[in-house]
């Protein structure tokens, strides 16, 4: 027998059906789990990473239990070695644990070769003192571990390419040649996240020592197509269900608001589960030609989002055109030494879109306030300026800058909180879908459009998340707050702004 035929070999004679109709009956493997752990242990290159992507409710935590046992007490098993699985949570690291000691609890054999330490949620095995480990990213690490295996369980819950918790697990393997980490998730969001980016990265390098085998629903597919369904689903009409899976499917085909969630969790397709502000097709409606004469000749209202001074900072400008419509203009700033990096820390084009003009490139490292006041006096040299709401976030030192070069703008402080933002949020939706609004598919903005997700409190109140967002959303930041001052009671005063720097303001009289 293979390494791979003696895993799948004591899997399905000692490990028993830990909980559901067949409980305590033999665990057997399907096509798909024993393909993996084949192509895994089989690999003639050495396997150094397996990564399984597949929808959810297909068997992914009950696998991982079946392979940690055959470490912990079968043919892997290693003389005094460690074995660790993550989870995201307290909680999914307690779904893995429980099901591998119901499996021992189930089996006379297991029983004696393995003990149960429920207080650590920690697993024995007796014969070569393997020890195994149920770590959370919410409670320790694995600092002074030295896993010969790590299992990670649902890593698509990442967001971004970094997560100190898998990297301290990842790091702690280094005193083993041959260390194995397995992936076992359903599929992240974006592109941009930890799972997407290895999933690329092993179909990209087709490096011989990374296994990924990813079942998805094909792109674009209705959420009905069965065929789409069997793709993402191997275990479908084995193990899962198929009535609730199809009863899922008419819900989000039904109500929209479900579309994304089903995409992601059952089609297991990157799509983001949190709805965007602005639908794409809402967006891309509204993306006709920019009236340059409106910031000339009209009222004009901004909003300034600072963001952190190593990344990308928005200045959002709008104004009504002939045609009644509101007009956007957009400037980013980011630093130019961290152009590079940061385009692939958030699989952007931030130094394609420098080069075009579209981000404008501070240099050094971090973005020059006093570079920023003088830009934003510069763009609004001659308009006639309202209002500008800005985040108060930052802003002291930026005002500070402004007052050193004279700059006098109307800026008026705006709240990001659910009471403050709600009225902008509601403005700006209403103005998107009625056609009011022409944003020239300026594509640092679109971007933010795209990344922009909205949360809610008890009350209904809305306000743009950037936890909860996968990526830049500074734009569209600027923009709800450039609408929402816009829609303040009349009769405000103008400004009508002029830019100068007076390097002797302090010695002028005036």
């Amino acid at each position: 027998m293979t390494r791979g035929e003696r895993v799948i070999a004591f899997i399905e004679r000692y490990c028993l059906v830990p909980e559901g109709k067949l409980v305590g009956k033999p665990v057997k493997l399907v096509p798909f789990q024993k393909r993996f752990i084949l192509e895994v242990y089989d690999n003639p290159a050495g396997t150094t990473e397996g990564i399984l992507s597949i929808a959810r409710k297909n068997g992914k935590s009950a696998l991982i239990a079946c392979i940690m046992l055959a470490h912990i007490a079968g043919p892997e098993a290693r003389l005094n070695s460690q074995i660790v699985s993550g989870a995201r949570s307290r909680d999914q690291a307690a779904l893995v644990f429980n099901l591998a000691a119901k499996m021992i609890a189930l089996s006379p054999d297991l029983s004696k070769l393995v003990r149960i330490v429920p207080s650590g949620k920690r697993l024995i095995g007796l014969a070569l003192n393997v020890e195994y480990r149920a770590l959370a990213a919410d409670g320790s690490t694995a600092h002074g571990l030295s896993p010969v295996l790590a299992i990670f369980d649902e890593m698509g819950q990442v967001r971004g390419p970094q997560d100190d918790f898998i990297e301290a697990i990842e790091t702690a393997q280094g005193a083993y040649d041959d260390a194995l980490k397995i992936i076992i998730s359903t599929q992240a969001p974006t592109d941009a996240d930890m799972l997407s980016i290895r999933i690329d990265d092993a179909r990209r390098s087709k490096d011989p020592k990374i296994v990924c085998h990813v079942y998805e629903g094909p792109a674009g597919c209705d959420v009905l197509d069965a065929e789409a369904h069997a793709a993402a689903n191997p275990a479908l009409g084995l193990f899962r269900s198929q009535v609730e899976l199809s009863a899922a499917a008419e819900k989000a085909k039904r109500m929209p608001s479900f579309e994304n969630g089903f995409r992601n969790l059952y089609l297991n397709q990157r799509v983001n589960r949190f709805s965007p502000f602005l639908a794409p097709a809402i967006w891309g409606a509204t993306s006709g030609e920019i009236d340059e004469e409106a910031f000339a000749t009209g009222m004009v209202f901004g909003g300034l989002d600072l963001a952190e001074t190593t990344d990308l900072c928005a200045f959002v400008l709008i104004a009504r055109g002939k045609d009644g419509r509101w007009h956007v203009k957009a400037w980013f700033w980011k630093p130019a030494n961290t152009l590079t990096d940061h385009a692939k820390r958030d699989r952007a084009p931030y130094d394609l879109w420098a080069d075009k003009g579209f981000i404008e490139a501070v240099p050094g490292v971090a973005v020059d306030y006093e570079y920023i006041a003088r830009r934003i006096g510069e763009i609004c040299d001659g308009m006639t300026v309202v209002k500008i709401g800005y985040d108060r976030f930052r802003f002291k030192t930026l005002e500070a800058q402004m007052q050193k070069l004279s700059i006098t703008l109307p800026f008026e402080p705006m709240g990001q909180g659910y009471v403050s933002m709600a009225p902008a949020m509601d403005v700006t939706e209403i103005a998107f879908l009625n056609d009011h609004v022409r944003h020239g598919a300026n594509p640092v903005l679109t971007m933010c459009a795209a990344n922009a997700v909205v949360i809610k409190d008890p009350a209904g109140n809305r306000k743009l998340d950037k936890a909860k967002s996968t990526g830049r959303i500074d734009g569209m930041v600027g923009l709800v707050m450039a609408m929402g001052v816009s829609s303040a009671p009349e009769g405000e005063q103008p400004y009508v702004g002029s830019f100068f720097v007076d390097l002797d303001a302090e010695d002028d009289p005036e």
